[in-house]
């Protein structure tokens, strides 16, 4: 019995210095304090927003928009310059490949929602597409009006073109694909790039393109579900120690607010952590199913205090003044 009670006793106390040791290894309380601002990233650039209720895959966002407030178009030139001008420290962009290989800077595969035309990008040239009205399909009535209809002829830019007129800007790609031939077609394209230039652009998108890239390029910052996974479900089991994984290591993470607590030290350690290993990382509002953003004021006080990682929002105009 004395023998059952020592065995006891000890397990408690072992338990307690572990259980000392997990708060105080992961608190932010005991962690040196970061004085940065959170890196703002618009979603698109400046653009039109829409309601999210009952969205699907296939559902047409341009015929769902909100009565304008400004008069950008996503994906376009001028509505990345405004984003920039507003205060987004980045700005995350959509790809999509032409007919002549180029990579047309759009949201969808298909053309039907937005523009004048039919059919998918890849059965267009880059210069066939500049003949497109992309603002064509934007409708805040049903159809009663289209605020942007001739308007968006010959704004829809490549790739090419945008990293030429924003020679210093932060992007985020984002493969809209899970074709593996877009990762090597941009990896191909990509290292033409300095070190320095590619220190300043991210990817993101389906697995197989994610890999096929980074199998060509493996100092890019990248990010798929699977390279989520890759790093989060380790960190998950061993990061109450402090270890960091090498699968977390010089990677890009989203994290959905609503699993930023199962993160051990968040948010301070963990983003000092994720930072000693090269990566960055943004929250993206609510559960991750959606490019959900924080699009209001108010969305920011669901943030931690002081918090000084990414933020996505759809709302750069709206959420950039407060830091800015």
């Amino acid at each position: 019995m004395k023998k059952t009670k020592k065995i006891l006793k000890r397990m408690i106390i072992i338990l307690l210095i572990l259980g000392v040791f997990m708060f105080l290894n992961n608190t932010s309380l005991l962690t040196k304090e970061r004085n940065a601002k959170p890196l703002l990233l618009a979603h698109r650039g400046m653009a039109q927003t829409f309601h999210m209720e009952g969205i699907t895959g296939e559902t047409c966002t341009a015929e769902r928009i909100y009565e304008p407030e400004n008069s950008f178009l996503e994906n376009t030139i001028p509505s990345m310059k405004a984003a920039f001008e507003a205060g987004a420290d980045a700005v995350e962009l959509d790809i999509q490949l032409t007919k002549d290989g180029q990579f047309a800077v759009f949201h969808d595969w298909t053309l039907e929602c937005r523009t004048n035309a039919k059919g998918n990008t890849r059965d267009y040239t880059m210069n066939e597409l500049k003949k497109l009205d992309i603002g064509y399909g934007y409708t805040a009535d049903n159809g009663k009006t289209y605020p942007f209809r001739g308007k968006g002829i010959g704004m829809m830019p490549s790739l090419d073109e945008v990293l030429n007129q924003f020679p210093e800007g932060d992007f985020l790609i984002h493969i809209k694909s899970n074709d593996p031939q877009e990762g090597e077609k941009l990896a191909e394209y990509l290292s033409m790039f300095s070190e320095d230039r590619l220190a300043k652009i991210s990817v993101y998108g389906g697995d197989e393109p994610i890999a096929a890239l980074k199998e060509e390029m493996p100092a890019m910052r990248v990010m798929s579900k699977a390279t989520l996974k890759e790093c989060l479900l380790p960190y998950l089991g061993t990061g109450w120690t402090g270890y960091v994984p090498n699968s977390c290591k010089n990677t890009q993470l989203h994290i959905p607010e609503s699993y930023t607590k199962l993160m051990w030290g968040w948010p301070n350690k963990f983003l000092n952590r994720m930072d000693d290993a090269g990566t960055r990382v943004i929250v993206v509002a609510g559960n991750g199913n959606w490019s959900e953003g924080f699009d209001r004021p108010e969305d920011l006080e669901r943030l931690p205090e002081d918090y000084s990682g990414g933020i996505w929002t759809n709302r750069i105009d709206l959420i950039a003044p407060i830091y800015k």
